[in-house]
């Protein structure tokens, strides 16, 4: 597939915060066009604006000012409620600490992206039920949360993303709970996604996690300061 088509696209986006008498520019000017089926690391340390920037990019926040358009639509002026059905309808989230509800069973958790949408009892079932099964646990479907292992617990968060089949894949910090073995299931299995159309963005601080992606996005003090291909970051570290 060739990857030419724009998904997301900032265009001098600036998110200001006042603290105090001090102005916290946490978005310095951001201008960023990802195209569809990309795979793609954000990368940066503890307050370089990454957070920020997927808040953005996620529809969880607006800029203060710029124009952020999400397959074509103006994100960056939407209220709350037009904010939440975007993201409903195209963004499937990915948490470091998972996010399942303790008292739903992996069915349930993995329905709430199709239920929030309106879906129907059977049609939410049947599209669950197929979300688990791509990430090898619809035997599971009747456990809570509390009964798997952490990394089982990260692929059910990654059949929830999947549920609602989203345009984009925000992934934040997908492997920070997990140990190296399941880390790298983890990697493989956000590749495979990749590889049959998804577009997938993770945030991470980790460069070495950061590799995983075709494309690297490093920010610092909220401006881009490297963008390009993974073997050029790797060049540079």
């Amino acid at each position: 597939m060739e990857m030419t088509e724009p998904l997301i696209e900032l265009k001098d986006i600036y998110k200001i915060y006042e603290m105090g008498n001090e102005e916290v520019r946490a978005s310095d000017g951001i201008t960023l066009t990802i195209c569809r089926g990309e795979f793609v690391a954000i990368v940066g340390k503890s307050g370089s604006g990454k957070s920020t920037l997927m808040n953005i990019i996620g529809a969880l926040d607006v800029p203060t000012s710029g124009e952020y358009l999400l397959g074509g639509e103006e994100v960056g002026s939407m209220s709350d409620n037009q904010l939440a059905h975007i993201r409903n309808k195209m963004i499937g989230f990915i948490f470091q600490q998972y996010n399942l509800l303790p008292k739903l069973n992996l069915l349930e958790n993995v329905e709430l992206p199709l239920l929030y949408a309106g879906a129907g009892s059977s049609e939410r079932k049947e599209k669950a039920m197929e979300s688990l099964e791509r990430v090898g646990l619809a035997d599971k479907w009747r456990n809570l949360p509390n009964q798997l292992s952490g990394g089982q617990q990260q692929r059910v968060s990654i059949a929830r993303a999947l549920a609602g089949g989203p345009s984009l894949i925000l992934a934040d910090e997908p492997t920070g709970a997990l140990d190296s073995r399941t880390s790298r299931d983890v990697l493989d299995f956000l590749n495979q996604l990749n590889e049959e159309g998804n577009t997938i963005i993770i945030i991470t601080h980790d460069s070495s996690i950061a590799q995983e992606a075709n494309r690297v996005v490093r920010v610092t003090d909220g401006k881009i300061n490297f963008d390009g291909d993974v073997n050029e970051y790797s060049a540079i570290l």
